[in-house]
């Protein structure tokens, strides 16, 4: 799988289905997502995999956190430079300085990792 994969699977066991919600999201307002990937309409086979969309999606639904403290559950987008993004889930462990540490799978399966400031965060989510 891929970063999103992580996200999708936690929420889907919260009742959540990303790939519903955002393909529906899109369908009335294609015009709010992000014009990457060339497309003249939504396509819920892979709209829901992408850290943009899901992050627009996020915002969309006023999950944006801008309070700087990270909670188990929270979600966090990240832009690791050359165009590359990614997303992660806040865990309830903290690494030995206290850092939350960050469940995500950046290639090499999904693991539990202190990456939160590794690299530049552009997300920070909370569902109610």
């Amino acid at each position: 799988g891929v970063c999103t994969d992580v996200i999708i699977r936690a929420l889907r066991g919260q009742n959540m289905d990303l790939q519903q919600l955002i393909h529906e999201d899109m369908k009335k307002n294609f015009n709010a997502y992000p014009k990457k990937w060339g497309l003249k309409s939504p396509d819920k086979n892979i709209d829901h995999r992408r850290v943009p969309n899901i992050a627009t999606y996020f915002k969309r639904k006023g999950y944006q956190v801008t309070d700087g403290a990270y909670k188990a559950g929270d979600i966090v987008t990240w832009d690791l430079g050359k165009g590359l993004v990614h997303i992660g889930i806040v865990s309830d462990k903290k690494a030995s300085n206290g850092t939350p540490l960050i469940i995500h799978n950046i290639g090499t399966g999904t693991k539990e990792e202190n990456i939160l400031y590794q690299f530049k965060i552009t997300g920070h989510f909370r569902i109610p």
